[in-house]
This record gives C-alpha cells, structure tokens and sequence, in this order.
C-alpha cells in the first residue's frame, strides 16, 4: 500500500535508525545501502529534514540522522509528507457529494479500511521496524 518512493523513504529511515546514536550518514551511503539512486534518495532525505523526521549537516562528517529517537518517530511520519495519506478523507470513487450523510456505495467500507490503515502507520514506530533484523523493505 506505499509507494515505491514511501518504500524508499522507510527503507532509509530505518536505516539511519540502525546507525549508532548522533552518527551522520550521507545520501549516497545509504542510498548504496538500500540500493536507491542517490539523487533521488537525497531528495527525499531533504523533504524529510524539512519535515522535522530526519536533521541534515553539510560538510565533512555531515550527512543525515534521525531528528529524534527511533521510538519517536512514526511510519505515519515518514510516509505522510511522501504519499500524503491524511488525504485519504475523500471518496474512494471520486464523488464530490459523498460524506457520511450521503454516502456512496463503499463509503463507510472504505472509512473502516482508511481509519484501520492510519492507525496502523500511527501505530509503528521507526524502532519497531528497525528491531527486526531479517526485515527489509521490498522496493521493486
């Protein structure tokens, strides 16, 4: 249900969450680490540096870092400026009417899913994720 790019974005979370505490990891590093181009990885660094996830340093011994503890940081906060999954409010069909007082065929079926899904990035942390070794996240 994430995006190759919100794959990416995790994937790279993660691991700087493996990283030792206050280490900085440049773009390229982890880019050859979960095998993501590197312009593209440094993007998406960039935007989550911007959003408070990740702290950026320039120059020799910069790179990124987690801008708070693994236990901290949420998948919801690392996918969210990626995939903007909050979004997700509006009708699965497209209809501009639909909402709780008229709703479309699937509307309350898709709230439950919608609500069950957020919870569930809210719910998983960065530390999570990083404590299972074997784990890695697919990106095709």
């Amino acid at each position: 249900m994430l995006s190759r790019t919100a794959r990416h974005a995790a994937a790279a979370v993660i691991a700087l969450a493996e990283m030792p505490p206050g280490d900085y990891a440049g773009a390229g590093e982890i880019a050859d680490q979960i095998k993501a181009p590197r312009n593209y990885l440094g993007k998406l660094l960039k935007i989550l540096a911007d959003e408070g996830v990740l702290e950026s340093q320039k120059g020799k011994g910069g790179g990124f870092r987690l801008a708070r503890e693994a236990e901290r940081i949420t998948l919801f906060d690392v996918v969210e400026p990626i995939d903007h999954v909050s979004r997700w409010g509006g009708c699965l069909l497209g209809g501009s009417r639909c909402s709780d007082e008229t709703p479309c065929a699937v509307h309350f079926r898709w709230a439950g899913v919608r609500d069950v899904y957020l919870k569930f990035l809210k719910g998983t942390t960065v530390a999570d994720l990083a404590a299972q070794p074997q784990l890695s996240i697919s990106v095709p």
